[in-house]
Order: structure tokens, then sequence, then C-alpha cells
């Protein structure tokens, strides 16, 4: 039988965990700086606090934000010496942003669109006033954000690898039914977790595996090749 592609297949890795990594920190930057307005203006009514956060990414918050985050993965990557330009673990990551700078980052773009917002008479000047006096608010918010995303990665990591284990416990029983409880977790956390290449070719590997059985009817009497060819697609 012919195995089908899998998980992250012909992955150009570096750059998907780049891509990853920004999205991610992008929206959990964004929704710290949402909760740091909302705490220091707690008068403004929702659609006043979307303009405000309209106005700010309109004069460059959110191009300037990625823009940082790419410059912190990347000069984070040659000083903790990956030549290779992947992350081989959450580990690396962790260290990267943490001791990257980032948030001396965020706090230099916010300074600069909110007084180009200001300045445009698009932001009140009163309100602009009190967002840079309690900027710091802000900037704790977004600081225990990435934190609390950076961790959740940790914990996703130690899922999958869980899953894992359980799958080839139930494959090692010939148990089904355990297999694909473990299998439909282990796609679900995959999609949450930055791709990391052992993790990328151990998933690949079950995830064959589980399909060629299912597709043969749940028989798991494979041969060399079949499970030659799994660990190698």
């Amino acid at each position: 039988m012919e195995l089908e592609n899998s998980i992250y297949m012909n992955l150009d890795l570096g750059k998907k965990q780049n891509e990853f990594l920004n999205s991610t920190l992008w929206k959990t930057i964004n929704n710290g700086i949402d909760i740091g307005l909302r705490y220091l203006l707690p008068d403004l009514v929702e659609d006043e606090i979307i303009n405000l956060k309209d106005n700010l990414i309109n004069y460059g918050l959110k191009d300037g934000i990625k823009k940082s985050i790419n410059s912190v993965i990347e000069t984070g990557k040659e000083a903790i010496g990956i030549i290779s330009g992947n992350f081989e673990n959450i580990g690396q990551i962790q260290k990267v942003i943490k001791n990257g700078g980032l948030i001396d980052k965020i706090d230099n773009f916010l300074d600069k669109t909110l007084d180009k917002a200001i300045n445009s008479g698009k932001i009140n000047e009163t309100i602009g006033k009190i967002v840079k006096t309690g900027k710091s608010s802000i900037l704790s918010n977004v600081e225990r954000n990435i934190e609390s995303t950076l961790n959740s990665q940790v914990e996703n990591s130690k899922n999958i690898e869980k899953y894992m284990n359980n799958w080839k416990k139930y494959f090692n029983d010939r148990n089904f039914s355990g297999m694909e409880k473990e299998y439909t977790k282990l796609e679900k956390e995959l999609k949450s977790l930055v791709p990391i290449e052992t993790t990328i070719k151990n998933a690949r590997y079950i995830e064959n595996i589980h399909k060629l059985i299912k597709n043969n009817g749940q028989n798991f009497e494979l041969s060399e090749r079949e499970l030659e060819l799994a660990n190698k697609i």
C-alpha cells in the first residue's frame, strides 16, 4: 500500500519554526497589550479600546513588533550557536526569547507609535499620556503572557511525548482503539506546538504506521518493507 503524506512533510523547518513563533508571539503580545490598555483605561468602552488599538497598529505597532520578534529569534540562534538555523528543543526557544531583549524592543515601538498617533491627532493627548505613563503595566502583562506561552509549549511537548509513548504501548498490545485515542490527541497537540525536527520525525512514523494498519482493516501484520517505508516517508 502506498503511504500517505504525513504531518509537516517537506518542511523548510527553520522557516516554519520562525513563522509559528512570530504568529504565536504576536497573538500573545497583542493580548497582553489589550489587557494592559483595559486596565489603564477602565472608563473606555470596547469600541474605544478597539479604535485605540487600531490606531497603534496603523502607525506601525504590529509590523514593528513582528520585525522585533524575527530579529530576536535570528540573533538569538546565533548567540546560542544554532548553526543549522533550526531550534532542536523548546528549551532553546525559551532561552532565546527570554534573553533576547524582546520586551525592550516592544517598549520602544509602543513609544514610537504612541507619539505618531498622538501627533497626528488620531489618539487623544490625555489618553496617550495615560498610556505612556502606565506603560510599565502593559509591558508587565505582555511579559507574563510570553512566559505563559513558552511554558505552554513545554507542556505541549511533554503531552506529545506521553501520547507517543502511549500509542507505542497500545501498538505493542495490538490494541487499535487505544492507538486511535492517543493518535487523535497527538494530532490535536501537534497543531499547538512549534515544529521540532525530532518530534516531527516521530509523529510522521506513528502517523504512517497508524494509517497503514487502519487502511488495512486494522491488520497489524506489516511487512519489513512497509515498516521501512514508514520510517522514511
